[in-house]
């Protein structure tokens, strides 16, 4: 509105009414601008984030894809090295989750031999042990321990790890007891219950020493 003084007092001395439409002119003019500027600079805005969002899908895009785009002119203005390094960079990701899990699994037992023996069961009983029946020849006590884990093995050192595959799976066994000397490769298998031990009776195995 002081524009609009200026040109009435000093630039263009006109009449009432033709400074009234001037007036009125002028004022449509400003509400005309002010109203419109604000949107066009939003659309402006608009418009120049879609052409980022579209440079990005561009870019990150396949290879495949821009082998199949119909514009052969557009695909040769796509820069090749940016989705190579992304690729690239998915792929050490990938690579270094898989080597975390692997640290995770719990490597298989290692062999170190195989033997066949005659295997047979036992209780912790007086007259097959001796007078203390729970406590095994490396001072084990498997009455309180209680799991049927134990061997007794002339041939193996104490603390040796044993699978016996074909009658208990991978289920381990620790030697932690002896046999009478006059069965110097046979593996007897310590069992909680007496009958369970009869029911076993005598077998012939591969036994499977493991680290």
């Amino acid at each position: 509105m002081k524009l609009a003084r200026i040109i009435k007092e000093e630039l263009v001395p006109l009449s009432s009414r033709e400074n009234l439409i001037l007036l009125i002119i002028i004022s449509s003019i400003f509400q005309f601008a002010l109203f419109f500027t604000p949107l066009l600079a939003n659309e402006a805005v608009n418009e120049a984030r879609a052409a980022s969002i579209s440079d990005d899908l561009i870019v990150i895009s396949s290879p495949i894809m821009r082998d199949s785009a119909p514009d052969k002119d557009l695909a040769g203005l796509i820069d090749e090295s940016e989705p190579e390094i992304i690729n690239s960079t998915v792929a050490d990701k990938i690579e270094e989750e898989i080597i975390e899990k692997e640290k995770e699994v719990v490597p298989e037992n290692q062999i170190i031999r195989t033997s066949t023996h005659v295997i047979t069961a036992y209780n912790s009983e007086a007259a097959q042990t001796d007078d203390s029946p729970c406590i095994t020849a490396n001072g084990f006590n498997v009455c309180e321990h209680g799991v049927e884990d134990t061997i007794a093995a002339n041939f193996l050192k104490f603390g040796t790890k044993v699978q016996i595959p074909e009658l208990f799976g991978e289920r381990v066994f620790i030697v932690r007891d002896r046999m009478n000397k006059k069965h110097p490769n046979r593996v007897d298998i310590w069992m909680v219950n007496r009958k369970d031990a009869v029911k076993f009776g005598i077998k012939t195995a591969k036994i499977v020493v493991i680290k």
